[in-house]
Parts: C-alpha cells; structure tokens; sequence
C-alpha cells in the first residue's frame, strides 16, 4: 500500500537529489571536459557532436526544471532515455561494474534510468511548480 500522504514528498527527495546529478553531470560537461570536448566525444560514440551540446544544455535546464518540478514526469522519462543511451553508447563495452577501469561499466546509468522511470510513473511529487497535466 502507497502512503499518499508522505509519497509525494518522497518524490520531492527523489526529484531534487536527481536534478542536482544531472546539474553536476551538465557542470563537468562544461567546466572539466569542457563544450569542444564533450562534442568531441560523442562524436567519437559515433553521435553528430553538437549532440555533446544539447546533452549538456538538458542536464543543466533540465536538472533546475526536476527540482523545482517543471512537468517532472516528462523529464524523469527522457532523462532516463538519457541514461539508457549512456549505458548503451558509454558505457556496456566496459562490463557490468561501473568500478570497472576505462569509464566504468553500465550499471550505474542503468540505475539511474530506472530511477527515472520510477519518478515519472509516480507523478511530479509535492511542491512541483508546473504539474504535469493528469490524463
């Protein structure tokens, strides 16, 4: 049974712990790997490299639009798209530990797209400043 009393709140925890990760991740984008190289490498993934850019951009937006929760059901799903083309381009040709030498493998970002997926079918959460519309 869903405690619908405290669940929303526990979608709130959810949506705001991940949209500092994705801000984080946008931020070593920009800061450490740097705009040219970030393209540069999803170029080297076989993707156009502006690609690099737009990835960037929607974990910086996006990840301000998940904690203030900015249609969060729809974000959650297409960062965990997000993820499971991470896994899927990044990450599966080292293993299934994400400790694994040479970028790490593709548990982490699987979890973390389950994750995802998990917030957008609970719904928005509490405090959401655009709700996502009900159907």
């Amino acid at each position: 049974m869903i405690d619908t009393k405290l669940a929303p709140y526990g979608v709130l925890l959810l949506r705001v712990l991940t949209g500092v990760l994705f801000i984080v991740h946008g931020l070593t984008k920009l800061f450490v790997f740097t705009p040219a190289g970030t393209a540069a490498y999803f170029a080297s993934l076989g993707l156009p490299g502006f690609v690099g850019y737009l990835v960037m951009a929607f974990e910086l937006i996006g990840g301000v639009a998940l904690i203030v929760g900015v249609y969060a059901r729809s974000l959650a799903a297409l960062f965990g798209l997000e993820m499971l083309g991470a896994a899927l381009l990044g990450h599966v040709q080292n293993g299934f530990s994400f400790a694994a030498p040479n970028g790490g493998g593709w548990e982490y970002p699987v979890f973390w797209a389950i994750v995802m997926f998990a917030i957008a079918l609970l719904g928005d959460g509490a405090k959401a400043l655009v709700p996502s519309k009900k159907n």
